[in-house]
């Protein structure tokens, strides 16, 4: 191997390192002291919870693991937007499961929480996957109501969510293990069955408190709406369990008695390995997200047996279009070439740029694989179109407009990786959030942003100087130099994939070593929802 090989490896072996610590911080929620005190009132913590429903020995993905991350530091912080959604298996059936933390903030729900609850409902929805709720809430966070309550995304969507689910036959169970009060207790209500945990389960529109306040009655919590009054006096719920294990138990019990599903039909054969070794990856993808590589080489650490059929090889080389099998299921590869490239006519094209001919391309193969029923897989390290008056003279907004098309009209399952950069129009281009991936994941070397953290602050520093220069200051060299740093340290925070995961603009942020079973797993949950609508790309400019 040589030097740079070596150099790559320790770098992201390093942000990987800085991942898994991430991670294990994350998965104390509130902390010890609360897990503790959930132990002492009889109940698993959510992720206690989760993983007892769940099969053993099963694949698992967590969606918005990093929800929150630096965000309402001014409240204690919201650690996984205080709820864990995960994609995993109940008795054989794909499902997904979401739990409300009740160690951070008694579960309350922050405007990230309920951002994440619907993107595990529209996850729910676009897969006809079955969906669980572990409810242990305290509500809404009232500090933060206004930006949580009346809005179209907000709380009251996940209700309407609920509704539009039980009219498309999508299997909801909720199972109260805790605190279930206000708004909130329309959820399990609104679920297909309700279960509840007998005197740790609470619903109720009001608490004994504030019944007492409204209308002077004087009443305790459990007999106002504990788990034997909902199941014997108002039917309100469906099962009483006298434990959280019980209340799983019943679950599992009845996911297991689900019929099949009507499949969507994408092709898998028996999954094999990539050849070549998918942790040269680490040594493959470079320390700077300005360098070289070759992302044929990536992508051959991906695909079953390393086998790429390359389409249109010799044609818009800044983007690799073809066909591979990842974990046994054919799927359709768009990817970013980051490595400088010869055009037939002897013209150098920079990598990770999309030109006019790549964006044709691309365009052409998308719609091959709608036709052909065959998923997208894109894997983004995109710097954005070119530009210049060759480019614009050439058409490049027309053909970068005809890709936009083609992927904003796909109908197959749609599944996006930031590898790298993922700047500008090149984010939408290579379906970013904005285009509806099934799901979006980055690696730690991910970036994203509206440009580069260099070229942004170069820009940011020409206003500021200029802002500045209208004051009558003096900019000495030492005072840009100052000036350009703390713009860049800013700006680079912000193209962190923890500041993009903290606001679910992607789904997590994983070892490029996981990115093969998200995909398979993307691919089988996307398999329960055949394909209704037709490929069309619309009126567009040829």
């Amino acid at each position: 191997m040589d030097i740079n090989f070596n150099i790559n490896e320790d770098y992201n072996k390093l942000l990987l390192s800085d991942l898994k610590k991430r991670l294990a911080t994350v998965k104390l929620g509130g902390g010890k002291s609360k897990i503790e005190k959930q132990h002492a009132q009889g109940k698993m913590t959510a992720r206690e919870r989760i993983d007892y429903l769940l099969d053993d020995d099963a694949d698992v993905i967590e969606i918005g693991a990093f929800v929150g991350d630096g965000m309402y530091k001014e409240h204690g912080g919201c650690p996984s937007g205080g709820v864990v959604v995960k994609i995993g298996y109940i008795q054989g059936k794909q499902c997904v499961v979401v739990a409300n933390d009740a160690t951070v903030k008694a579960g309350a729900w922050f405007p990230i929480t309920a951002k994440k609850n619907l993107r595990a409902q529209e996850i729910s929805i676009e897969n006809k996957l079955p969906i669980i709720y572990l409810v242990d809430s305290a509500g809404v966070y009232l500090p933060l109501q206004d930006e949580i309550f009346p809005d179209k995304e907000h709380f009251g969507r996940i209700f309407r969510n609920n509704a539009i689910m039980s009219s498309m036959g999508i299997t909801q169970i909720s199972a109260v293990m805790g605190s279930c009060v206000a708004g909130g207790a329309y959820l399990p209500i609104m679920s297909d069955e309700a279960l509840i945990v007998d005197k740790t389960g609470s619903i109720f529109l009001a608490g004994s408190y504030l019944v007492k306040a409204a209308i002077g009655e004087t009443i305790d919590n459990e007999t106002l709406g504990g788990a034997t009054t909902h199941c014997e006096i108002s039917g309100v719920t469906d099962y009483k369990s006298k434990d959280d294990a019980d209340a799983l138990d019943t679950i599992k019990n009845i996911i297991g008695k689900i019929g099949d599903y009507e499949k969507a039909g994408f092709n898998r054969i028996q999954p094999e390995k990539p050849i070549e070794n998918p942790k040269d990856i680490y040594g493959i993808l470079p320390k700077s997200r300005g360098d070289q590589y070759d992302m044929l080489e990536i992508i051959k650490r991906l695909v079953d047996n390393s086998d790429f059929e390359e389409y249109k090889e010799g044609y818009g080389k800044t983007i690799l279009t073809g066909y591979a099998r990842i974990d046994g299921w054919a799927v359709g590869i768009v990817a970013n070439q980051r490595k400088v490239v010869k055009t037939t006519k002897g013209e150098m094209q920079f990598g990770g740029v999309i030109y006019s001919d790549s964006a044709d391309k691309a365009t052409r193969f998308i719609a091959n694989c709608n036709q052909k029923k065959i998923p997208l897989i894109f894997l983004q390290d995109v710097t954005g179109f070119m530009v210049g008056s060759k480019s614009e003279h050439g058409g490049i907004i027309k053909d970068g407009a005809k890709m936009v098309n083609a992927v904003s009209n796909s109908v197959v399952p749609k599944f996006t990786i930031v590898v790298g950069n993922s700047y500008g129009a090149g984010n939408y281009a290579m379906c970013g959030k904005a285009y509806d991936p099934r799901l979006i994941v980055a690696w730690p070397s991910a970036e994203l942003a509206v440009m580069g953290g260099n070229s942004a602050a170069k820009v940011l520093l020409q206003i500021e100087k200029a802002s500045l220069k209208k004051k009558g200051e003096v900019i000495t060299p030492e005072k840009e130099a100052e000036l350009f740093n703390k713009i860049k340290d800013r700006y680079d925070d912000q193209v962190s994939p923890y500041y993009a995961a903290s606001r679910l603009w992607t789904d997590a942020i994983i070892d490029p070593l996981e990115t093969r079973k998200w995909i398979s797993m993307g691919i089988e949950a996307a398999n329960h929802a055949p394909i209704e609508k037709q490929f069309n790309l619309g009126v567009i400019q040829v």
